[in-house]
Protein backbone atom coordinates (compact mmCIF):
# COMPACT_ATOMS: atom_id res chain seq x y z
CA UNK A 1 0.00 0.00 0.00
CA UNK A 2 2.63 2.45 1.36
CA UNK A 3 4.73 1.87 -2.15
CA UNK A 4 1.79 2.16 -4.38
CA UNK A 5 1.06 5.65 -3.10
CA UNK A 6 4.70 7.17 -2.32
CA UNK A 7 4.14 7.13 1.36
CA UNK A 8 6.56 5.77 3.65
CA UNK A 9 4.27 5.68 6.58
CA UNK A 10 0.17 6.30 8.28
CA UNK A 11 0.94 9.77 8.67
CA UNK A 12 2.40 10.25 4.98
CA UNK A 13 -0.78 8.35 3.83
CA UNK A 14 -2.92 10.98 6.01
CA UNK A 15 -0.93 13.95 4.21
CA UNK A 16 -2.05 12.54 1.00
CA UNK A 17 -5.94 12.59 2.23
CA UNK A 18 -5.69 15.64 3.63
CA UNK A 19 -4.29 17.17 0.56
CA UNK A 20 -6.87 15.12 -1.31
CA UNK A 21 -4.05 13.83 -3.53
CA UNK A 22 -6.27 10.27 -2.62
CA UNK A 23 -9.75 9.11 -0.64
CA UNK A 24 -9.84 6.92 2.45
CA UNK A 25 -12.49 4.84 -0.08
CA UNK A 26 -9.23 4.07 -2.79
CA UNK A 27 -7.30 3.65 0.30
CA UNK A 28 -9.66 0.78 1.61
CA UNK A 29 -9.30 -0.35 -1.95
CA UNK A 30 -6.23 -0.36 -2.08
CA UNK A 31 -5.75 -2.92 1.78
CA UNK A 32 -8.70 -4.65 0.53
CA UNK A 33 -6.49 -5.52 -2.54
CA UNK A 34 -3.86 -6.09 -0.97
CA UNK A 35 -5.48 -8.14 1.67
CA UNK A 36 -6.87 -10.73 -0.79
CA UNK A 37 -3.88 -11.39 -2.59
CA UNK A 38 -1.33 -12.18 0.45
CA UNK A 39 -3.93 -13.10 3.47
CA UNK A 40 -4.20 -16.60 1.67
CA UNK A 41 -0.60 -17.01 2.38
CA UNK A 42 -0.27 -14.92 5.11
CA UNK A 43 -3.50 -15.88 7.17
CA UNK A 44 -2.99 -12.54 9.14
CA UNK A 45 -6.73 -10.71 8.42
CA UNK A 46 -9.94 -12.25 9.67
CA UNK A 47 -13.40 -10.90 9.75
CA UNK A 48 -13.21 -8.43 7.76
CA UNK A 49 -16.04 -5.14 8.19
CA UNK A 50 -15.95 -3.49 4.58
CA UNK A 51 -19.10 -2.07 5.07
CA UNK A 52 -18.42 -1.16 8.46
CA UNK A 53 -15.89 0.62 7.20
CA UNK A 54 -17.66 1.89 4.10
CA UNK A 55 -20.21 3.42 5.91
CA UNK A 56 -17.72 5.08 8.42
CA UNK A 57 -16.30 6.91 5.59
CA UNK A 58 -19.98 8.06 4.13
CA UNK A 59 -20.85 9.06 7.34
CA UNK A 60 -17.63 11.38 8.01
CA UNK A 61 -13.88 10.55 9.49
CA UNK A 62 -13.01 12.31 12.61
CA UNK A 63 -10.04 14.57 12.40
CA UNK A 64 -7.38 12.98 13.75
CA UNK A 65 -3.64 12.36 12.58
CA UNK A 66 -4.56 9.84 10.10
CA UNK A 67 -7.77 10.65 8.54
CA UNK A 68 -8.78 7.78 6.28
CA UNK A 69 -5.88 5.68 6.70
CA UNK A 70 -7.04 2.00 6.63
CA UNK A 71 -6.36 0.05 10.18
CA UNK A 72 -7.06 -3.36 11.86
CA UNK A 73 -7.54 -4.20 15.34
CA UNK A 74 -6.18 -7.42 16.81
CA UNK A 75 -8.58 -10.33 17.39
CA UNK A 76 -7.94 -10.20 21.45
CA UNK A 77 -9.25 -7.31 23.23
CA UNK A 78 -10.14 -3.95 21.63
CA UNK A 79 -13.86 -4.60 22.38
CA UNK A 80 -15.59 -2.67 19.70
CA UNK A 81 -19.33 -3.17 18.78
CA UNK A 82 -18.70 -3.30 14.87
CA UNK A 83 -16.18 -5.46 15.01
CA UNK A 84 -16.82 -9.09 16.45
CA UNK A 85 -14.10 -10.95 17.96
CA UNK A 86 -12.74 -14.77 17.78
CA UNK A 87 -10.68 -13.97 20.52
CA UNK A 88 -8.00 -16.74 19.02
CA UNK A 89 -10.46 -19.26 20.29
CA UNK A 90 -12.72 -21.17 19.11
CA UNK A 91 -14.54 -21.54 22.49
CA UNK A 92 -15.31 -17.25 21.81
CA UNK A 93 -15.79 -17.62 18.43
CA UNK A 94 -17.98 -15.00 16.81
CA UNK A 95 -17.77 -13.14 19.99
CA UNK A 96 -19.88 -9.89 20.13
CA UNK A 97 -20.03 -6.62 22.59
CA UNK A 98 -22.31 -4.54 23.76
CA UNK A 99 -19.88 -1.31 24.21
CA UNK A 100 -16.94 0.12 22.93
CA UNK A 101 -14.08 -0.53 24.58
CA UNK A 102 -12.30 2.77 26.27
CA UNK A 103 -8.87 2.08 23.69
CA UNK A 104 -11.24 1.95 20.34
CA UNK A 105 -12.96 4.68 21.11
CA UNK A 106 -9.83 6.96 21.65
CA UNK A 107 -8.42 4.70 18.49
CA UNK A 108 -11.17 6.17 16.50
CA UNK A 109 -10.70 9.74 17.23
CA UNK A 110 -7.44 9.70 15.18
CA UNK A 111 -9.70 9.27 11.60
CA UNK A 112 -8.70 6.06 10.80
CA UNK A 113 -10.64 3.79 8.80
CA UNK A 114 -11.17 0.32 10.36
CA UNK A 115 -11.67 -2.38 8.76
CA UNK A 116 -11.12 -6.21 10.11
CA UNK A 117 -9.28 -7.74 12.73
CA UNK A 118 -5.88 -9.63 12.81
CA UNK A 119 -5.07 -13.18 14.05
CA UNK A 120 -4.19 -13.77 17.89
CA UNK A 121 -2.80 -17.11 19.72
CA UNK A 122 -5.60 -18.42 22.15
CA UNK A 123 -5.94 -16.73 25.27
CA UNK A 124 -2.60 -14.75 23.60
CA UNK A 125 -0.67 -17.02 25.21
CA UNK A 126 3.04 -17.33 22.96
CA UNK A 127 5.67 -16.06 20.76
CA UNK A 128 3.76 -17.02 17.39
CA UNK A 129 0.22 -17.17 16.24
CA UNK A 130 -1.28 -20.55 14.92
CA UNK A 131 -4.63 -20.48 16.54
CA UNK A 132 -7.13 -23.60 15.44
CA UNK A 133 -9.95 -20.95 14.80
CA UNK A 134 -7.76 -19.19 11.63
CA UNK A 135 -7.56 -22.77 10.40
CA UNK A 136 -3.77 -22.87 10.05
CA UNK A 137 -0.57 -20.82 11.22
CA UNK A 138 0.11 -16.82 10.39
CA UNK A 139 2.65 -16.92 8.70
CA UNK A 140 5.92 -14.41 7.87
CA UNK A 141 5.98 -12.10 5.08
CA UNK A 142 9.91 -11.95 5.67
CA UNK A 143 9.55 -16.24 5.05
CA UNK A 144 6.13 -18.32 5.55
CA UNK A 145 8.25 -20.79 7.21
CA UNK A 146 8.72 -18.51 9.86
CA UNK A 147 6.41 -17.40 12.24
CA UNK A 148 5.63 -13.32 12.66
CA UNK A 149 5.73 -13.75 16.49
CA UNK A 150 2.70 -13.60 19.02
CA UNK A 151 0.84 -12.93 20.22
CA UNK A 152 0.01 -9.98 18.35
CA UNK A 153 1.78 -12.00 15.21
CA UNK A 154 -1.39 -11.34 12.97
CA UNK A 155 -0.56 -7.27 13.24
CA UNK A 156 3.03 -7.77 12.87
CA UNK A 157 2.47 -9.61 9.42
CA UNK A 158 -0.36 -7.38 8.52
CA UNK A 159 2.01 -4.41 8.42
CA UNK A 160 5.25 -5.85 7.06
CA UNK A 161 3.14 -7.26 4.22
CA UNK A 162 1.67 -3.75 3.15
CA UNK A 163 -1.99 -4.81 3.88
CA UNK A 164 -2.36 -2.26 6.56
CA UNK A 165 0.83 0.80 7.12
CA UNK A 166 0.16 0.38 10.49
CA UNK A 167 -2.21 -1.74 13.17
CA UNK A 168 -3.82 -2.23 17.11
CA UNK A 169 -1.49 -4.89 19.11
CA UNK A 170 -1.23 -5.38 23.00
CA UNK A 171 1.69 -6.58 25.16
CA UNK A 172 1.49 -8.77 27.80
CA UNK A 173 4.38 -10.47 27.41
CA UNK A 174 6.30 -9.37 24.25
CA UNK A 175 3.08 -9.62 22.31
CA UNK A 176 4.05 -6.15 20.46
CA UNK A 177 7.70 -6.10 20.24
CA UNK A 178 8.42 -10.09 19.27
CA UNK A 179 6.10 -9.91 16.02
CA UNK A 180 7.97 -6.14 15.65
CA UNK A 181 11.17 -8.29 15.92
CA UNK A 182 9.75 -10.76 13.82
CA UNK A 183 9.37 -8.80 11.14
CA UNK A 184 11.10 -5.57 10.93
CA UNK A 185 8.88 -3.53 12.70
CA UNK A 186 8.74 -1.01 15.32
CA UNK A 187 6.94 -2.04 18.70
CA UNK A 188 6.61 0.00 22.08
CA UNK A 189 5.66 -1.17 24.89
CA UNK A 190 4.28 2.32 27.16
CA UNK A 191 4.23 2.14 31.37
CA UNK A 192 2.10 -0.04 32.93
CA UNK A 193 -1.78 1.90 32.73
CA UNK A 194 -0.37 4.71 29.97
CA UNK A 195 -3.67 3.31 28.31
CA UNK A 196 -7.04 2.08 29.13
CA UNK A 197 -8.32 -0.68 29.83
CA UNK A 198 -11.77 -0.14 30.20
CA UNK A 199 -14.88 -0.98 30.60
CA UNK A 200 -14.02 -4.61 30.52
CA UNK A 201 -11.36 -5.39 32.64
CA UNK A 202 -9.74 -3.03 35.19
CA UNK A 203 -6.57 -4.89 34.50
CA UNK A 204 -4.64 -7.10 32.16
CA UNK A 205 -2.78 -10.11 33.90
CA UNK A 206 -2.13 -8.57 36.93
CA UNK A 207 -1.24 -4.94 35.19
CA UNK A 208 1.00 -6.84 33.12
CA UNK A 209 -0.35 -6.23 29.74
CA UNK A 210 -1.29 -3.22 27.76
CA UNK A 211 -2.42 -2.10 24.06
CA UNK A 212 0.11 -0.95 21.97
CA UNK A 213 0.67 -0.63 17.74
CA UNK A 214 2.56 -2.29 15.26
CA UNK A 215 3.85 0.56 12.98
CA UNK A 216 6.95 1.14 10.05
CA UNK A 217 7.70 4.60 12.02
CA UNK A 218 8.34 6.01 15.47
CA UNK A 219 6.06 9.09 14.54
CA UNK A 220 3.38 6.51 13.77
CA UNK A 221 3.28 4.89 17.18
CA UNK A 222 3.90 8.58 18.94
CA UNK A 223 0.83 10.12 17.33
CA UNK A 224 -0.96 7.13 17.93
CA UNK A 225 -0.09 6.84 21.99
CA UNK A 226 -1.15 10.82 22.18
CA UNK A 227 -4.26 9.86 20.97
CA UNK A 228 -5.26 6.88 23.45
CA UNK A 229 -2.73 8.07 26.45
CA UNK A 230 -4.59 8.27 30.20
CA UNK A 231 -6.90 6.90 31.77
CA UNK A 232 -10.41 5.47 31.62
CA UNK A 233 -12.80 6.77 34.38
CA UNK A 234 -12.72 4.52 37.16
CA UNK A 235 -9.36 3.29 36.21
CA UNK A 236 -7.80 1.84 39.79
CA UNK A 237 -4.69 3.38 38.77
CA UNK A 238 -2.41 5.38 36.06
CA UNK A 239 0.87 5.86 35.20
CA UNK A 240 2.70 9.31 35.77
CA UNK A 241 1.89 11.85 33.97
CA UNK A 242 4.04 12.92 30.75
CA UNK A 243 5.87 16.22 30.88
CA UNK A 244 5.48 16.34 27.45
CA UNK A 245 3.99 14.34 24.52
CA UNK A 246 5.18 11.65 22.67
CA UNK A 247 5.22 13.72 19.30
CA UNK A 248 7.15 16.45 21.20
CA UNK A 249 9.51 13.79 23.03
CA UNK A 250 10.02 12.63 19.09
CA UNK A 251 11.08 16.66 17.85
CA UNK A 252 14.04 16.57 19.71
CA UNK A 253 16.86 13.94 20.39
CA UNK A 254 17.07 13.14 23.96
CA UNK A 255 19.96 13.33 26.29
CA UNK A 256 23.26 11.66 26.12
CA UNK A 257 22.18 8.85 27.95
CA UNK A 258 23.80 5.98 30.32
CA UNK A 259 23.10 3.12 28.21
CA UNK A 260 23.97 -0.84 30.18
CA UNK A 261 24.72 -3.30 27.01
CA UNK A 262 23.21 -6.66 28.32
CA UNK A 263 24.97 -8.96 25.45
CA UNK A 264 23.44 -12.49 26.61
CA UNK A 265 20.68 -12.76 28.68
CA UNK A 266 19.74 -10.82 31.83
CA UNK A 267 20.94 -14.17 33.48
CA UNK A 268 23.78 -14.14 31.86
CA UNK A 269 23.54 -17.04 29.07
CA UNK A 270 24.40 -16.82 26.15
CA UNK A 271 22.13 -16.21 22.94
CA UNK A 272 21.90 -16.88 19.31
CA UNK A 273 25.39 -15.76 17.81
CA UNK A 274 23.37 -13.46 15.38
CA UNK A 275 21.71 -11.69 18.13
CA UNK A 276 24.35 -11.23 20.12
CA UNK A 277 26.47 -9.65 16.91
CA UNK A 278 23.28 -7.09 16.59
CA UNK A 279 23.02 -6.04 19.72
CA UNK A 280 26.97 -5.14 19.71
CA UNK A 281 26.22 -3.59 16.13
CA UNK A 282 23.35 -1.66 17.87
CA UNK A 283 25.81 -0.10 20.88
CA UNK A 284 28.04 1.04 18.35
CA UNK A 285 25.61 2.97 16.76
CA UNK A 286 24.48 4.05 19.90
CA UNK A 287 28.34 5.21 21.24
CA UNK A 288 28.56 7.01 17.65
CA UNK A 289 25.79 9.06 18.79
CA UNK A 290 27.17 10.00 21.75
CA UNK A 291 25.40 7.72 24.62
CA UNK A 292 27.36 6.08 27.25
CA UNK A 293 27.33 2.22 26.47
CA UNK A 294 28.78 0.06 29.50
CA UNK A 295 28.39 -4.26 29.32
CA UNK A 296 27.10 -5.55 32.65
CA UNK A 297 23.77 -7.11 34.06
CA UNK A 298 20.88 -5.94 35.80
CA UNK A 299 20.53 -7.49 39.13
CA UNK A 300 17.02 -9.07 39.60
CA UNK A 301 15.93 -12.50 40.37
CA UNK A 302 14.36 -13.23 36.94
CA UNK A 303 13.88 -16.50 37.44
CA UNK A 304 11.07 -16.31 40.43
CA UNK A 305 9.52 -13.47 38.28
CA UNK A 306 8.72 -15.88 35.35
CA UNK A 307 7.72 -18.23 37.59
CA UNK A 308 5.06 -16.03 39.06
CA UNK A 309 4.33 -14.56 35.36
CA UNK A 310 3.34 -18.19 34.31
CA UNK A 311 1.37 -18.75 37.51
CA UNK A 312 -0.67 -15.61 36.71
CA UNK A 313 -0.83 -15.92 33.50
CA UNK A 314 -2.16 -19.49 34.10
CA UNK A 315 -4.60 -18.65 36.48
CA UNK A 316 -5.90 -15.67 34.38
CA UNK A 317 -6.94 -17.90 31.43
CA UNK A 318 -8.46 -20.35 33.84
CA UNK A 319 -10.88 -17.77 34.86
CA UNK A 320 -11.41 -16.98 31.03
CA UNK A 321 -12.16 -20.69 30.16
CA UNK A 322 -14.15 -21.28 32.74
CA UNK A 323 -16.56 -18.37 32.47
CA UNK A 324 -16.63 -18.89 28.32
CA UNK A 325 -17.32 -22.88 29.18
CA UNK A 326 -21.09 -21.90 31.03
CA UNK A 327 -20.53 -25.60 32.21
CA UNK A 328 -19.50 -27.33 29.16
CA UNK A 329 -17.24 -29.77 29.74
CA UNK A 330 -13.46 -28.73 28.83
CA UNK A 331 -12.76 -30.93 25.50
CA UNK A 332 -10.05 -30.41 22.37
CA UNK A 333 -12.27 -29.51 20.10
CA UNK A 334 -12.95 -26.12 21.78
CA UNK A 335 -9.74 -25.08 23.80
CA UNK A 336 -6.07 -26.28 22.52
CA UNK A 337 -3.76 -28.33 24.42
CA UNK A 338 -1.71 -25.09 26.20
CA UNK A 339 -5.04 -23.58 27.19
CA UNK A 340 -6.36 -26.68 28.72
CA UNK A 341 -2.81 -27.13 30.09
CA UNK A 342 -3.32 -23.64 31.67
CA UNK A 343 -6.35 -24.72 33.20
CA UNK A 344 -4.88 -27.57 34.87
CA UNK A 345 -2.30 -26.16 36.20
CA UNK A 346 -3.84 -23.10 38.00
CA UNK A 347 -5.96 -25.94 39.61
CA UNK A 348 -3.11 -27.14 41.08
CA UNK A 349 -2.21 -24.03 42.91
CA UNK A 350 -3.36 -23.43 46.25
CA UNK A 351 -6.00 -20.11 46.27
CA UNK A 352 -3.43 -17.89 47.88
CA UNK A 353 -0.94 -17.94 45.31
CA UNK A 354 -2.62 -15.56 42.88
CA UNK A 355 -2.13 -13.00 45.44
CA UNK A 356 1.48 -14.13 46.26
CA UNK A 357 2.69 -13.93 42.70
CA UNK A 358 1.59 -10.31 42.54
CA UNK A 359 3.70 -9.48 45.44
CA UNK A 360 6.75 -11.31 43.66
CA UNK A 361 5.94 -9.31 40.40
CA UNK A 362 5.61 -6.28 42.66
CA UNK A 363 8.83 -6.98 44.24
CA UNK A 364 10.42 -7.56 41.06
CA UNK A 365 9.28 -3.98 39.58
CA UNK A 366 11.53 -2.76 42.76
CA UNK A 367 14.59 -4.83 41.73
CA UNK A 368 14.00 -3.68 38.18
CA UNK A 369 13.59 -0.30 39.62
CA UNK A 370 16.82 -0.29 41.22
CA UNK A 371 19.09 -1.73 38.34
CA UNK A 372 18.26 1.51 36.69
CA UNK A 373 20.09 3.78 38.97
CA UNK A 374 23.14 3.68 37.15
CA UNK A 375 22.07 3.50 34.00
CA UNK A 376 18.97 5.34 31.97
CA UNK A 377 18.81 2.43 29.14
CA UNK A 378 19.25 -1.53 29.32
CA UNK A 379 19.99 -2.54 25.85
CA UNK A 380 19.97 -5.77 24.73
CA UNK A 381 18.12 -8.22 21.92
CA UNK A 382 14.26 -8.81 21.69
CA UNK A 383 14.56 -12.27 21.14
CA UNK A 384 17.61 -14.93 22.04
CA UNK A 385 17.59 -16.25 18.31
CA UNK A 386 16.32 -15.32 14.81
CA UNK A 387 12.49 -15.91 14.13
CA UNK A 388 11.10 -19.45 14.80
CA UNK A 389 9.81 -21.91 12.44
CA UNK A 390 6.16 -22.12 11.84
CA UNK A 391 5.04 -25.08 14.36
CA UNK A 392 7.70 -24.69 17.23
CA UNK A 393 5.11 -22.98 19.19
CA UNK A 394 2.04 -24.46 18.26
CA UNK A 395 -0.42 -25.13 21.21
CA UNK A 396 -1.08 -28.67 21.06
CA UNK A 397 0.87 -29.38 24.23
CA UNK A 398 -0.71 -29.56 27.52
CA UNK A 399 2.81 -28.97 29.35
CA UNK A 400 1.71 -25.01 29.82
CA UNK A 401 4.29 -24.51 32.75
CA UNK A 402 7.13 -26.43 30.31
CA UNK A 403 5.79 -24.60 27.26
CA UNK A 404 6.51 -21.03 29.43
CA UNK A 405 9.39 -22.06 31.30
CA UNK A 406 11.37 -25.67 29.70
CA UNK A 407 14.47 -25.02 27.99
CA UNK A 408 12.92 -25.36 24.61
CA UNK A 409 10.40 -22.92 25.62
CA UNK A 410 9.07 -19.02 25.37
CA UNK A 411 10.66 -18.08 27.92
CA UNK A 412 14.16 -19.28 26.89
CA UNK A 413 13.31 -18.02 23.14
CA UNK A 414 12.05 -14.63 24.45
CA UNK A 415 13.60 -13.84 28.27
CA UNK A 416 13.39 -10.03 27.63
CA UNK A 417 10.58 -8.85 27.33
CA UNK A 418 8.75 -10.05 29.97
CA UNK A 419 10.85 -8.54 32.18
CA UNK A 420 9.63 -5.11 31.37
CA UNK A 421 6.00 -6.26 31.37
CA UNK A 422 6.16 -7.21 35.54
CA UNK A 423 8.17 -4.71 35.96
CA UNK A 424 5.67 -2.30 34.38
CA UNK A 425 8.53 -0.11 33.05
CA UNK A 426 8.50 0.98 29.11
CA UNK A 427 10.25 -1.04 26.65
CA UNK A 428 10.44 -0.93 22.92
CA UNK A 429 11.79 -3.24 20.00
CA UNK A 430 13.43 -1.80 17.25
CA UNK A 431 14.52 -3.31 13.44
CA UNK A 432 18.09 -3.03 13.42
CA UNK A 433 19.20 -6.14 12.50
CA UNK A 434 18.84 -9.40 9.85
CA UNK A 435 20.02 -12.40 9.84
CA UNK A 436 22.00 -14.81 7.88
CA UNK A 437 19.01 -16.15 6.19
CA UNK A 438 17.38 -12.55 5.73
CA UNK A 439 14.97 -12.43 8.90
CA UNK A 440 14.69 -9.30 10.74
CA UNK A 441 16.57 -8.92 14.41
CA UNK A 442 14.87 -7.21 16.72
CA UNK A 443 16.61 -4.93 19.48
CA UNK A 444 15.48 -3.85 23.00
CA UNK A 445 15.43 -0.64 24.38
CA UNK A 446 13.99 -0.36 28.25
CA UNK A 447 13.90 2.64 30.41
CA UNK A 448 12.69 3.63 33.81
CA UNK A 449 9.36 3.82 35.34
CA UNK A 450 7.56 6.66 33.23
CA UNK A 451 10.37 7.33 31.19
CA UNK A 452 8.14 7.25 27.89
CA UNK A 453 9.62 10.48 26.62
CA UNK A 454 13.28 9.10 26.91
CA UNK A 455 12.79 5.83 25.31
CA UNK A 456 10.64 6.85 22.12
CA UNK A 457 13.16 9.93 21.80
CA UNK A 458 16.27 7.66 21.77
CA UNK A 459 13.99 5.75 19.39
CA UNK A 460 13.36 8.09 17.02
CA UNK A 461 17.24 9.09 17.28
CA UNK A 462 18.06 5.73 15.88
CA UNK A 463 15.56 5.60 13.26
CA UNK A 464 16.83 9.49 11.86
CA UNK A 465 20.48 7.81 12.54
CA UNK A 466 20.10 5.25 9.17
CA UNK A 467 20.66 2.11 12.00
CA UNK A 468 17.19 0.91 11.21
CA UNK A 469 17.44 -1.74 8.34
CA UNK A 470 15.57 -0.96 5.05
CA UNK A 471 15.32 -4.27 3.62
CA UNK A 472 11.48 -5.21 2.44
CA UNK A 473 10.38 -8.79 3.40
CA UNK A 474 10.10 -11.19 -0.02
CA UNK A 475 6.29 -11.33 0.41
CA UNK A 476 4.55 -7.54 0.14
CA UNK A 477 2.65 -5.61 -1.49
CA UNK A 478 3.78 -3.89 -4.95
Amino acid sequence: MLERFGARDATDLAALVARHAVSPDELLDAALETCAALNPTLNAVVLPQEGVARRAIAAGLPRGPFTGVPFLLKDLGCEAVDFPSHNGSRLLAQTRYDRDSAIFDRIRTTGVVTWGRTTSPEGGIGAATEAAVYGGPTRNPWNPDHTPGGSSGGAGAAVAAGIVPFAHGSDGGGSVRIPAACCGLFGFKPTRARLPDGPYVGEGWAGMAIDGFLTRSVRDTAAMLDACAGPDAGAPYHAPALQRSHMDAISRPPPRLRILLVEGTFTGLPIHPEMRAAVLDAAAWLERLGHIVTPGLPRADVARMMTAWTDIVGIGTALGIRKALKGRPLTPDLVEGVGRGALAHAETLHPTRYLEAVGEIHAFGRQMAAAFAGCDIILSATLAEPPARIGRFDHATEDYVGYRTGPDGIFAYSPFCAVFNASGQPAASVPMGLSAGGLPLGIHLAAPFGADETLIALCAELEKSGAWITAQPGIRAK
